[in-house]
């Protein structure tokens, strides 16, 4: 019995299957599992009544789009850009790669920085760049609100408009429309967890059409699709793209999650359709989902990597802790091809990386050495620093005695410290600075030591 025939088992007895698309993928049609939606209350207008409009039926479990709709020359490789792998471990999946972009060579496994708003906090990229910064990831969501993506593709796109000459990557705007349709933002420090927050039915509302959302600038209703998520970011231009997809809380039922894998699936393939009508130079990673299900996880790999995608990214619910993280990748990773570059999604704190980089993922953002600097979190070789504090009054060594950065050439313990206590915003910029170079330190590491066989 296949993956898919046992997550489904679980859920329905019974199912009917056809076959069809690359690498002999099945598509299951599930019968009797939609509800019919109710229709609308119509709208009461003098002397006529408006009949009431019917809402499109979908079933949720309709297959996505076999791999034969896609065109042939979709499949074949791009000539501007390739993953090349250096050296493959023969003590673990970890491997020292390269992905070529138009815009420069990132190397893996690499940190990928955040630049919510197309700049990194408290820091110039120009700064960042300094510390080593290759890949930089920029959201999509807060550059369609503010300043949008007319305004950024007239400057000549995201490159240009921030002055940056270096690989870029940016994602679909899923990821904070769902999470911010809540109380708060998901925060990556847990692990991505959304077990105890909802979707607000006040701010968001999912259709097959796509995530409806109201502006958290000026109220004002959006309806993100995948084709218009897709022509946001050819307006931004990234060397790197990804399509929608659907972020669930991480304790929805097996049957919500199937749902959402197969909503995620057809979005995707959506946003891949409308990305082929004018490619532009741009790669764009699928993302993988299913949550903690691992039947659905290779569910997803088996359709996503079916399709002409340039690399995969590992998304959605990850788990409740780092140990779930982990058990995760060691079971999806070796699905994936191993020609495709992989990017974990949201994650890149210390502890994970060591636990993830063995299992071959390639790439890592997230906001978590910056966010830690601008509260005096200062990462070091023989460990983390917590600022400002007494101790360091007159501490007159630099922050970590091994490290280049501009912080560490050119001030002191004591310094930091002092700024710090000031609440001097100067102080954020020196310590990101600082944090940027050590997470780029560290990810070299990981490669010489991938390279020397301790990995």
């Amino acid at each position: 019995m296949t993956a898919y025939r046992r997550a489904v088992k679980a859920i329905v007895p019974t199912a009917s299957c056809f076959g069809g698309g690359r690498s002999g993928w099945r598509f299951f049609s599930l019968v009797s599992m939609a509800e019919s939606p109710e229709n609308p209350t119509p709208l009461l207008v003098p002397k006529k009544k408006k009949k009431k409009s019917k809402k499109i039926k979908i079933d949720p479990l309709t297959p996505p789009p076999p791999p034969s709709e896609f065109p042939e020359w979709a499949y074949e490789p791009r000539d501007f850009f390739k993953f090349e792998i250096v050296y493959q471990s023969k003590k673990s999946r970890a491997r020292v790669g390269r992905i070529h972009t138009p815009h420069g060579i990132v190397e893996t496994p690499g940190f990928v920085s955040v630049a919510t708003n197309g700049a990194l906090k408290a820091v110039d990229h120009r700064a960042g760049d300094a510390t080593d910064c290759q890949l930089m990831f920029c959201n999509s969501y807060h550059l369609l609100i503010q300043p949008g993506p007319a305004v950024i593709e007239k400057a000549g796109g995201l490159h240009k408009f921030i002055n940056r000459d270096r690989p870029l990557i940016t994602d679909s705007g899923g990821f904070q429309v769902f999470s911010l349709s809540g109380a708060d933002a998901a925060d990556e420090m847990n692990m991505k967890s959304l077990a105890k927050r909802h979707h607000s039915k006040s701010m968001l509302k999912v259709t097959e059409e796509g995530a409806s959302f109201q502006s958290y600038k000026d109220g004002k209703k959006i309806l993100l699709t995948p084709e218009l998520s897709v022509q946001s970011q050819k307006a931004y231009g990234a060397d790197i793209i990804v399509p929608l997809d659907e972020l669930l809380p991480a304790n929805v039922d097996d049957r919500r999650l199937l749902h959402s894998v197969y909503l995620t699936h057809r979005w995707e393939a959506r946003s891949l359709q409308e990305h082929l009508k004018d490619i532009r130079q741009q790669a764009m990673f699928c993302v993988i989902h299913g949550g903690m299900n691992f039947d659905l996880r290779k569910l997803s790999v088996e359709y996503l990597t079916s399709l002409p995608f340039d690399g995969c990214a590992v998304g959605g619910s990850l788990g409740k802790d780092r140990k779930e993280l982990i058990e995760l990748l060691h079971f999806t990773m070796p699905l994936i091809p191993r020609e495709k570059p992989v990017h974990l999604l949201g994650i890149a704190d210390l502890e994970s990386l060591e636990g993830a980089v063995p299992t071959g993922v390639d790439t890592f953002d997230s906001c978590y050495p910056t966010r830690m600097a601008r509260h005096g979190h200062l990462l070091t070789r023989q460990g983390r620093l917590k600022m400002p504090k007494r101790k360091y009054d007159m501490d007159y060594g630099p922050i970590d005695d091994e490290c280049t950065c501009f912080t560490c050439q050119n001030h002191t313990r004591a310094y930091i410290n002092h700024l710090l206590k000031a609440k001097e915003p100067v102080a954020g910029t020196l310590c990101t600075i600082h944090n940027l170079q050590f997470m780029n330190d560290r990810m070299k590491k990981f490669r010489q030591d991938i390279l020397d066989g301790h990995i």
